[in-house]
């Protein structure tokens, strides 16, 4: 089974959790359910479990009155050998973006707090308008993802001990030894062809078959596609899909920021807008923003009509382009303006998984492009992407700017310091 840092979090709130459910979003197939069943087979006596798309008569159960002693009764019409003991159960209502009633029944559940109450969906954000009442205030929402890379290396057999001395090389700022780091770089590769998502990191643990590996990654992504087509609104269908299709060819070009016309000649913002907005309520791929300034706070200087889109598993991208690119990647061998993309969307993928906004920074009038931004004790921290070996331009002249501290290079490098500039390998920004 696949270690999880999730797990955790479930086990944080079982423990602090106070008179509210847990809603969990995230895209689908990035293992919701599997974890969540697993949670609940060690963590209490009972479990009720209801998956709203695989048994959708079980939407009458929350029509009417939605007391708790109500809902029970209606539910054990529909699942008789549902055992609801106090204070010992998990109930699980699973896909319930589905239901509606189900989402306002919640606050219901947290007031009665009989029960423990775990949701989970993957389409909750392009669902919200069916709720017709929002538990405010009785539900907390938290994304989930596919495999991080420290969780993918948990997956392969390296141990903690070995990530956390790799860890001391990054806060002490240490060289790692030249056969540790190629060895973690084959890793990083590894990682970028195989992605997160759990079905897929389990064929290649099963089998080290990358052409089984695309097979399931193929799968997924017609699965999504699938998903656009059921899913979204009749206007937007035909254009998620394109703007999904898209992405690819989005990040093969010099200039990463989305351009509606690579979906679409004369595309606009107006046309493909709630379509690019519907994959991003789904959990397929995140934002990232320009700012007009390198200033804390950054959310005060987001330029929203400027942005870039990646894809939140590493691994679906990378298929996405073919099994040529897998070889290519693995071999070492990839070249040209793609390659930056790819790197790119690596570190969207390592930042997003850890829960940081996404931000660029990339002035209209001068040359100057960070590809992320974060922020360090209140002062914006600049972090410059290289696909390969190459001076590092733009981060030397904002690393002179007033308020700006430090800043990192991430590349095929080891650790070095030069002044406020630290460059750091790629697989190290898992510690960021």
């Amino acid at each position: 089974m696949l270690k999880r840092r999730f797990t955790d979090y479930l086990k944080q709130w079982k423990a602090t959790k106070k008179n509210e459910c847990l809603l969990v979003r995230g895209a689908r197939q990035i293992g919701k359910t599997f974890i969540i069943e697993d949670f609940a087979k060690n963590n209490y006596e009972s479990f009720v479990e209801i998956n709203f798309e695989q048994n959708p008569e079980l939407k009458n159960a929350f029509d009417g009155e939605l007391s708790v002693s109500e809902m029970i009764k209606r539910i054990t019409v529909h699942i008789p050998s549902a055992r609801f003991i106090p204070h010992k159960t998990l109930i699980f209502f699973d896909e319930i973006h589905a239901c509606p009633q189900a989402r306002t029944s919640l606050k219901f559940w947290a007031l009665d707090n009989t029960f423990d109450v775990v949701c989970s969906g993957s389409l909750l954000g392009v669902n919200y308008k069916a709720v017709s009442s929002f538990p405010v205030g009785y539900e907390r929402q938290v994304n989930m993802y596919s495999l991080d890379f420290e969780e993918f290396l948990w997956a392969v057999g390296l141990s903690q001990d070995f990530i956390d001395s790799l860890k001391t090389h990054f806060t002490d700022k240490i060289k790692i030894d030249e056969s540790t780091h190629k060895k973690m770089m084959q890793y990083l590769r590894e990682y970028m062809v195989v992605g997160g998502m759990p079905a897929v990191v389990n064929q290649f643990l099963a089998t080290s078959n990358y052409g089984i590996v695309q097979q399931e990654q193929e799968k997924i992504v017609q699965a999504y596609l699938n998903d656009i087509a059921k899913y979204a609104d009749s206007a937007d269908r035909v254009k998620a899909r394109n703007c999904f299709l898209s992405i690819p060819r989005q990040l093969t070009k010099e200039n990463t920021k989305f351009q509606y016309s690579v979906v679409e000649r004369n595309g606009t913002a107006r046309k493909f807008g709630n379509a690019l907005d519907w994959l991003r309520d789904a959990g397929i791929v995140s934002y990232c923003y320009n700012l007009s300034a390198l200033q804390f706070p950054l959310l005060s200087y987001v330029k929203e009509d400027q942005f870039r889109i990646y894809m939140g598993d590493i691994g679906l991208l990378i298929s996405m382009y073919g099994y040529e690119m897998k070889a290519a990647l693995l071999e070492d061998v990839l070249a040209g303006p793609a390659k930056g993309g790819i790197f790119e969307n690596l570190m969207a993928d390592i930042l997003h998984k850890k829960r940081r906004p996404l931000y660029f920074f990339k002035k209209d009038d001068s040359s100057v492009e960070i590809e992320f931004v974060l922020t360090s004790d209140a002062h914006p921290l600049p972090i410059e992407v290289k696909a390969k070996n190459g001076r590092t331009q733009s981060l030397n002249t904002v690393l002179a700017w007033e308020g700006i501290e430090n800043g990192y290079k991430f590349g095929n490098c080891n650790v070095g310091v030069d002044g406020n500039k630290i460059t750091m390998p790629f697989y190290l920004a898992m510690f960021l």
